[in-house]
């Protein structure tokens, strides 16, 4: 197979200097490997993705010398692939309907928490979903969804994961091919993902490895912050019988306090480096490269 690389970012805000170290490794690493560079935006999220953020992205990319495939694949346009893997994985009998909002799980978790019982938080510090509505019966299923009440799609990641063998995936350094580890996949740490809401069909876990898997990506360039979701990621690929590609998650471009950059925290964005007459050797060199 012809070594296959992407970056996909979602049109939500402006790309920062973090989006350049990905961008570019990704990029370069197709390069040396003689492969594919693939650019693909991630906006399923129809209410924040943005037309302005996604024309920012291609000049702010083009202005760093990168060159991709075209035509550049879009998430919105890929409903129909999210919807046939949610229905594959609910004739399996692994996904049901969550009725909690955010703010009820969270009341149910702060009672529990004050009566002295600790809660269990995922990788990145969020509470188990406490999944109340994982044995409802069908019955009360259907008729909490037809009387209108909001839900999510989630995973019940117990009975996904204990019909699977032990998981894990190769983390493979791209510029150095022979240096490689094999990590452990933890998915229960992660408990029951969401997998789609009724507005958003799909969520970030389940699109990435439908995507991948479509666009033959071999190699999986991203930053440390997804490792640990590489757990959830892996038990869906071997849910929907997709490939596992290598994995590489690279260092994390930090500002002065020490933190990730994030469009969130309004972190200082390409385009403003570009306007400060930056050129791009300097901003790749600002970022180690």
């Amino acid at each position: 197979m012809i070594p296959t690389f992407r970056f996909a970012p979602s049109p939500n805000g402006y790309l920062h200097r973090g989006h350049a170290l990905s961008a570019l490794l990704n990029f370069r690493a197709a390069e040396r490997q003689g492969g594919r560079f693939l650019l693909r935006i991630e906006d399923i999220d129809r209410t924040r993705a943005l037309a302005r953020y996604e024309d920012a992205i291609y000049e702010d990319l083009g202005w760093l010398g990168l060159a991709w495939e075209e035509p550049v694949l879009r998430q919105s346009a890929r409903f129909p692939a999210y919807g046939a893997a949610l229905d594959s994985l609910a004739k399996l009998g692994l996904l049901y309907p969550a009725f909690l909002s955010r703010g009820e799980a969270a009341g149910l978790i702060a009672d529990r928490e004050r009566s002295g019982k600790p809660w269990r938080r995922d990788p990145d510090g969020a509470p188990l979903y406490p999944g109340l509505e994982r044995d409802w019966s069908d019955q009360r299923r259907r008729s909490e969804i037809a009387s209108g009440r909001p839900y999510a799609l989630r995973l019940d990641m117990a009975r996904a994961s204990g019909g699977l063998p032990p998981l894990g995936w190769t983390e493979a350094d791209p510029f150095a091919p022979a240096v490689r580890s094999r990590r452990t996949a933890e998915p229960l740490a992660w408990g029951d993902v969401v997998l789609g809401r009724k507005d958003v069909p799909a969520s970030y876990h389940l699109s990435v490895v439908v995507d991948d898997a479509f666009q033959g990506v071999t190699h999986v360039v991203r930053g440390r912050d997804l490792a640990a979701a590489t757990s959830v990621h892996r038990v869906l690929q071997a849910l929907l019988g997709l490939p596992e590609p290598l994995y590489f998650h690279h260092r994390l471009v930090l500002d002065e306090n020490g933190h990730k950059l994030a469009k969130s925290r309004g972190s200082q964005a390409i385009r403003v480096l570009r306007a400060a007459g930056v050129s791009p050797a300097e901003v790749a060199a600002g970022i180690g490269l």
